[in-house]
């Protein structure tokens, strides 16, 4: 990527076309059943046509499930650049004449920055995948973010200009299945346990996190913890951590990968969601909120610890976000022991997952469209400045 900041861009930051629907890339090597095609599925979908014409690129591998499937026909153009090295892949975005290109992942697995370095497009936009700034403007123009996640006072702290979106930054697709009917038993559940569960991945679970979550299988004596089953050594090194903790193995229980629509299915199985921490929940907290499940999270200072309390307060739920281990602790040991407030907020969470703006990708979708205006408008003005919608 070194060699390629130093080459002119592919396309001239002022380029603006003036044409009646402006074209947006969407370029990842995500584009099958993977977590960020859960989330953005939806608005390719909804994206109103007559304004905009849709380009998808992928890097990644081609996969022929049912979200490749649902992302390709959510395009009006796709393009598999899995074989092409980054400087072709640009050359190929740059005669495509996008107008606005959106980056989906940062500095994730497979992600081939180089692409974004050589400005195959006017405007580049950093957005969904990578919590964070890419730390160059040359990589990036705008960063897609939220008050909550990045807000005004932060700004400092990214290579990118700001473009908030008004509710959270992060989309949801309404239209995913819940399997219904799924019993604990069939899950492997005790019937009558009071069921904390974290599905995010094993790396994000640290030890101050895990101490927590312990002090709490001592406090509610009835309490199990329902982890996702992580790479080979997980289990048992998160076991043996528990025994350490004077926890009995047998409280705390691994689940299989499933399928998307099984796992939402089994969710809702759960009582309360814990959120890890210094990376927060991202799209196991959409996960866990859309089968109905409530989630606390600790809220830090970087964008990455921030996620779960965006999703929070865009479902309603704000007094669901702690700052402090203490309140954390206080307010999951409270849910679980005092049955009329776990069951008042599981009933809120239940009314306002259709009714508030988290779950409403056609609301969501309208304002991302609104922020692309914004941005392409301030281009033909010759100004970049923060967007708050």
């Amino acid at each position: 990527m070194g060699s390629f900041l130093e080459s002119p861009p592919l396309v001239r930051p002022d380029q603006h076309h003036n044409r009646d629907r402006l074209r947006i890339g969407y370029l990842s090597a995500d584009f099958h059943d993977h977590a960020t095609a859960h989330l953005l599925v939806g608005v390719l979908e909804a994206h109103k046509r007559e304004r905009y014409e849709i380009y998808g690129y992928s890097y990644g591998p081609s996969r022929s499930d049912s979200y490749r499937q649902r992302i390709v026909a959510g395009c009006d153009f796709f393009q598999d650049l899995f074989f092409c090295p980054d400087d072709e892949s640009a050359r190929k975005i740059a005669e495509d004449n996008i107008d606005i290109l959106i980056d989906l992942k940062g500095y994730t697995h497979l992600a081939r920055p180089g692409i974004m370095v050589m400005r195959p497009a006017p405007i580049l936009i950093n957005w969904l995948g990578y919590p964070g700034t890419m730390g160059h403007s040359r990589v990036a123009d705008y960063l897609i973010g939220d008050a909550t996640v990045s807000p005004p006072h932060h700004a400092g702290h990214f290579s990118e200009t700001l473009a908030l979106l008004p509710h959270c930054y992060q989309p949801n697709d309404r239209n995913r299945a819940l399997v219904t009917g799924m019993t604990r038993q069939d899950v492997g559940l005790p019937e009558k346990a009071f069921v904390f569960c974290c599905f995010n991945q094993s790396y994000k679970m640290g030890p101050e996190c895990f101490d927590h979550w312990c002090r709490l299988l001592q406090g509610v004596p009835e309490g199990i913890l329902w982890l996702l089953a992580g790479p080979p050594g997980t289990s048992r090194n998160l076991l043996r951590e528990a025994d350490l903790r004077g926890i009995d193995s047998r409280r705390i229980i691994f689940a299989p990968t499933l399928p998307l629509e099984q796992h939402l299915g089994r969710l809702a199985l759960a009582d309360l969601a814990l959120d890890t921490f210094p990376v927060t929940s991202h799209t196991s907290g959409s996960d866990a909120l859309w089968a109905g499940v409530p989630m606390i999270t600790k809220m830090g200072n970087s964008f990455a610890s921030r996620v779960a309390a965006s999703l929070l307060h865009a479902v309603g739920l704000p007094e669901l976000v702690t700052e402090s281990w203490d309140s954390y602790f206080e307010l999951a040991l409270n849910l679980a022991q005092d049955t009329n407030r776990y069951q008042s907020i599981r009933r809120q969470l239940a009314a306002n997952r259709l009714t508030h703006p988290l779950f409403d990708t056609e609301r969501f979708t309208r304002d991302l469209e609104k922020l692309y205006e914004r941005i392409w408008q301030d281009l033909g003005h010759g100004k970049k400045e923060m967007i708050i919608l």
